[in-house]
């Protein structure tokens, strides 16, 4: 698959590696011919050097046989024209765009054929408030991703000292919480995936992936780590758009405080939020973070602009008294930094970002694309289907399928019912089939599993 990328920034650059990093034919088009060169010289793509979407850069780029686009520079509009231009003068069959502003995103009918010709929105902020809220709502994980139209989800947690199942095999789990289907997808040990079995052991520290219906999520992490107290109160260091739009969503569940630093964005915060209480100051300032009660503040969510300032504010929060700590990291050598560090979780919106545009990418009917560990493991709700002579997944039993090395399924979704994976549960027409990957180099071969006889179609 040849994929073009306008726009080398942060998202952009992420996106060439993750793609290059699997073999597609990726070029990046962008103004910064240094950035280009330094992107070029550890990834292998081609770039060109050029002012998007003007059609003859776009030529130059290959926009005439290209098979994606997806542009993600700063601005909309530089990204909405780029859309328009790869469909009208080269019929480009997918395009993607990230759309930042509400104002473009909230008017009905204006991404279409017709009109905008976008296949696919990304709006990171989106994803990432949704990511912080779900956060909240499930206190002590360290991810939460949804499959299955929110039926199911896939919880990160850190087992502690002390902890119920620590020092325990994981089949007495279904003996301390009988009535609930739960299966442990991954154990991931001192960075290294273990796949768990029936005799694996929990240790202290281990992150530990279960997958269950949404509404068991809550007592299953009770069994697996130290049952914590709901959130009640959050301090939002940065009242840019994610800060603004987790502030609106949360402001009337939670205690909430926002920080900004810019005295005429803090009036525009005060007027826009109902119940927040806005304060003008530096998320960094030691005496106005122990004025505003640090020590009993539940979260500190750091979302500025500057990956320096989120860490910075993260681990003095911490040492302060936070109970937990979230940090907003575009760089991802930062991420790899802080993640098993003092800040509890850092959110990529890179990750995000790469997360939905391989969704559309892979192979197949595939429901939902999640990048686990940095970008390490995957996540993948494919849909199975054919007749049983024409796939090697449907009407087999799940012991029975030739999974490759590292890829386990997790759970089948049956129309409206959640079936946790079990070596005798066979696979039907239409199963919504929730996988895991230690290893992302596996993706081609499940994609392979998955495909059915042309005489299907």
């Amino acid at each position: 698959m040849k994929i073009l990328i306008v726009g080398a920034g942060q998202v952009g650059g992420s996106l060439a590696e993750h793609l290059a990093n699997e073999e597609f034919d990726v070029t990046l088009v962008d103004r910064d011919a240094a950035r280009l060169a330094e992107l070029r010289e550890r990834i292998d793509i081609q770039t060109v050097t050029g002012q998007a979407p003007h059609p003859d850069v776009m030529r130059r780029a290959g926009a005439d046989d290209a098979d994606m686009l997806i542009a993600v520079t700063g601005s909309d509009e530089v990204n909405m024209v780029a859309c328009q231009v790869c469909y009208s003068l080269f019929r480009t069959p997918t395009k993607i765009a990230r759309i930042r502003s509400a104002s473009y995103l909230t008017r009905e009918g204006l991404f279409s054929q017709e009109h905008m010709p976008i296949d696919v929105l990304i709006n990171p902020e989106r994803v990432v408030t949704e990511q912080i809220r779900q956060l909240l709502e499930h206190p002590g994980a360290l991810q939460v991703l949804n499959f299955a139209d929110g039926r199911v989800q896939l919880v990160a947690v850190k087992a502690y000292y002390g902890g119920p199942l620590v020092g325990q095999e994981l089949r007495s789990l279904h003996q301390r919480i009988p009535n609930v289907e739960t299966r442990v997808a991954a154990i991931f040990r001192r960075g290294q995936a273990i796949i768990p079995e029936g005799s694996t052991v929990i240790e202290a520290d281990d992150d530990v992936f279960f997958i269950a219906a949404t509404e068991h999520i809550n007592a299953i992490m009770s069994e697996l780590r130290r049952v914590e107290r709901p959130y009640r109160r959050v301090i939002i260091a940065g009242g840019g758009l994610i800060g603004e739009r987790l502030a609106q969503e949360i402001e009337s569940l939670f205690s909430v405080k926002v920080i900004e630093h810019n005295a005429e964005r803090c009036a525009q915060l005060a007027e826009g939020l109902s119940n927040a209480v806005v304060l003008h100051g530096d998320a960094t300032d030691r005496e106005l973070l122990l004025e505003e009660n640090i020590e009993h503040t539940d979260v500190f969510c750091a979302l500025t602009n500057d990956d320096e300032v989120n860490i910075m504010s993260s681990l003095l929060a911490k040492r302060l008294g936070a109970r937990h700590v979230m940090a907003l990291i575009n760089k991802p050598s930062y991420v790899d930094l802080v993640q098993d560090g003092q800040v509890d979780v850092a959110i990529s919106p890179q990750l995000a970002t790469t997360s939905i545009v391989l969704t559309h990418i892979r192979r197949g009917d595939v429901a939902q694309v999640h990048r686990l560990r940095r970008g390490a493991a995957e996540a993948m709700e494919t849909v199975a289907h054919g007749r049983p002579d024409e796939s090697r997944v449907v009407g087999r039993r799940i012991s029975d399928i030739d999974l490759p090395p590292g890829v386990s399924i997790g759970a089948l979704v049956r129309g409206d019912e959640v079936l946790i994976a079990q070596d005798d549960l066979v696979v039907e027409n239409d199963d919504h089939v929730i996988l895991f990957l230690i290893d992302k180099r596996r993706v081609a071969a499940v994609e392979r599993l998955f495909q059915v006889g042309l005489s299907f179609f």
